[in-house]
């Protein structure tokens, strides 16, 4: 909940300009502001390759939902993405497997790649839970999901931990993760589809760590947060990513 809609296109922006010379054959770079800024945002990227996403969305097309936004008027607004699960939705909004997986279907059903949000919090990890957190995460979001749909979707690893509270995952502990989730694809999937899904990186990712972190055989991007907020810093994180990605 960060940016007014005049600040937003300034990032926006300063993105353009710092990323003109990127090889977006290599990445894939894209922006998720607020909803309010969404619309204003897409008219900055167009013609870019810079894609848009949305923070959350609704599981219905219309209705008596106040306050809720639907992929229909996201994909109005411009967007190509949407992130579901996301930590804080978990945390602070109540958000469950369940309703991630109704978010899930519906993003699909309208062309929205979804990025699916999973991770565990610090007594989680503390209490060695982290992979079964994980699992639970992985089997109740995607429950329903064809392996075809799967492909149509991104997975972000949050070590809620890891964030804002001081503590850093190192590279190593990321992949451990990353393995994981892939190897759970695998079975629940096949070996193509685990191996096609790209799987993000989203803890505490800065300019500093994120060519270690890229480097790791099954971390294939980043869902970048507080470094995401300035131009630099985020334009940085996605130059040093293409210099390691071959």
């Amino acid at each position: 909940m960060y940016k007014t809609i005049n600040e937003a296109i300034d990032l926006a922006n300063g993105l353009k300009r710092e990323l003109f010379k990127l090889d977006f054959a290599k990445v894939d770079v894209v922006l998720c502001p607020v909803f309010t800024a969404l619309s204003e945002v897409a008219e900055v990227l167009n013609e870019t390759d810079i894609g848009l996403g949305a923070q959350d969305v609704y599981w219905l097309d219309e209705g008596a939902f106040t306050g809720e936004v639907s992929p229909v008027m996201l994909k109005d607004a411009g967007c190509r993405y949407v992130i579901i699960g996301h930590s804080e939705r978990r945390q602070f909004f109540g958000e469950t497997n369940e309703t991630v997986n109704k978010k899930i279907k519906a993003a699909l059903k309208h062309g929205l790649t979804p990025i699916i949000c999973v991770g565990e919090n610090l007594q989680e990890r503390e209490a060695n839970n982290t992979f079964k957190v994980i699992q639970n995460h992985i089997q109740g979001s995607l429950e329903g999901i064809s392996s075809q749909d799967l492909l149509k979707t991104v997975i972000a690893y949050e070590p809620v931990w890891a964030i804002g509270t001081g503590k850093t995952a190192t590279p190593e502990q990321a992949q451990e993760v990353h393995k994981y989730i892939r190897d759970l694809l695998r079975k629940i999937y096949s070996d193509e589809a685990a191996e096609s899904i790209r799987i993000q990186y989203g803890g505490s990712v800065k300019p500093e760590n994120i060519a270690e972190l890229i480097g790791k055989p099954d971390v294939d991007g980043a869902l970048v947060g507080g470094a995401s907020l300035k131009v630099d810093s985020f334009s940085a994180i996605v130059i040093k990513s293409s210099e390691v990605i071959k």
